[in-house]
């Protein structure tokens, strides 16, 4: 099983607790994983993405990408801490979490890449990032297949930061296709494939 993009509206449509929260952000991408499993699966996905590292992606033309940007981001400080960069900027999506969603789960904290959760559910998960750049929120969800498994599907928001978020989105827009997103999603088809032999053989 493949990844592949999805429209907008196959996200839109699913009754996502984020709908409620990301009003003011742009719906980027949306994706259909190659992580094919069963209903109760869905633990194992975001562990592997709170465990992910972009610097370690099998395309090494996406890993020079990356090792890029990072260095840029130190030089020219668009990745400032987190609080300096949200709080002292624009809420942050944790102030807008509904009662329920704020006395549940927040799910595992990231490894290595620089997102705060928000919001652990069964079959939902949601993360924010943010520095001067973007306000970024990364989706998860579990969706049916149509052929009675379940899948993953993650979806991307933005809300750029002025014109310096406007300008670095459309020049990173042509890589996210042909660089970053083939190989990421060839690195979670294989994560996924071994932490289901890995369960397998407990």
């Amino acid at each position: 099983m493949s990844g592949a993009r999805l429209t907008n509206e196959t996200h839109i449509a699913r009754p996502w607790r984020i709908h409620e929260l990301a009003g003011d952000f742009r719906l980027e991408d949306v994706w259909a994983l190659p992580t094919p499993g069963g209903p109760d699966d869905f633990p194992l996905l975001v562990a592997g993405f709170a465990a992910g590292d972009a610097g370690m992606s099998p395309s090494r033309l996406a890993r020079a990408l990356w090792a890029t940007r990072w260095k840029l981001g130190e030089l020219l400080g668009w990745d400032e801490e987190y609080e300096g960069a949200v709080a002292t900027k624009r809420q942050t999506i944790r102030d807008r979490l509904p009662a329920d969603l704020a006395a549940g789960p927040r799910g595992p904290e990231f490894a290595t890449l620089p997102f705060i959760p928000l919001y652990l559910l069964d079959d939902e998960f949601a993360a924010e990032v943010a520095n001067r750049t973007v306000h970024g929120i990364m989706h998860l969800g579990w969706v049916p297949d149509g052929g009675g498994g379940y899948r993953g599907e993650m979806a991307v928001y933005v809300k750029p930061n002025g014109l310096l978020g406007n300008a670095y989105m459309a020049a990173i827009k042509p890589f996210r296709y042909t660089v970053v997103y083939p190989p990421m999603l060839r690195q979670i088809a294989r994560t996924w494939e071994a932490g289901k032999a890995e369960l397998a053989a407990r």
